[in-house]
């Protein structure tokens, strides 16, 4: 059996899509879910653009709501809004593991085109990262250790 996630957000339009990117990446026996507490009505394109930049195609994504998820169970629930500004989601459902992992929104930014294009890479590398790190810490050890 797979290990289940689902990465959770606000809007699930950028930081929580990015994340589900990376780590269907990482491993493709994953399964990987995302939601939002309040969806917005699709992903944001410059999450798109930027993931694509690296290899990575979300074009496909969409959002959905966090109620879609209640029912199912799964092994790690990891929110990823930023504590100082938002209110982070809470999963009513079966979960072995909650984590908390905080980005700034890179929807937020306001600016040039430029500047917002390298707030979203930013936010992209930071995920990328802390995804990497959090799969290599509990995803691969586990799976290392259970052969």
């Amino acid at each position: 059996m797979s290990t289940r996630i689902l990465i959770l957000c606000t809007g699930n339009s950028c930081r929580s899509q990015m994340a589900e990117g990376f780590l269907k990446s990482f491993d493709r026996k994953l399964a990987v879910y995302s939601a939002g507490t309040e969806p917005e009505l699709h992903v944001n394109p410059k999450a798109v653009e930027v993931m694509k930049e690296i290899g990575i195609d979300i074009s496909d994504s969409f959002t959905k709501s966090v109620n879609f998820f209640t029912h199912k169970s799964f092994d790690y629930v990891i929110t990823v809004c930023d504590d100082a500004k938002e209110s982070c989601p809470v999963f009513l459902g079966q979960v072995e593991h909650r984590i908390h992992m905080g980005f700034k929104d890179p929807s937020k930014v306001k600016g040039s085109e430029q500047e917002i294009l390298l707030a979203f890479r930013k936010s992209r590398d930071e995920i990328k990262e802390a995804f990497n790190e959090f799969y290599k810490k509990n995803i691969l050890s586990f799976e290392m250790k259970g052969k």
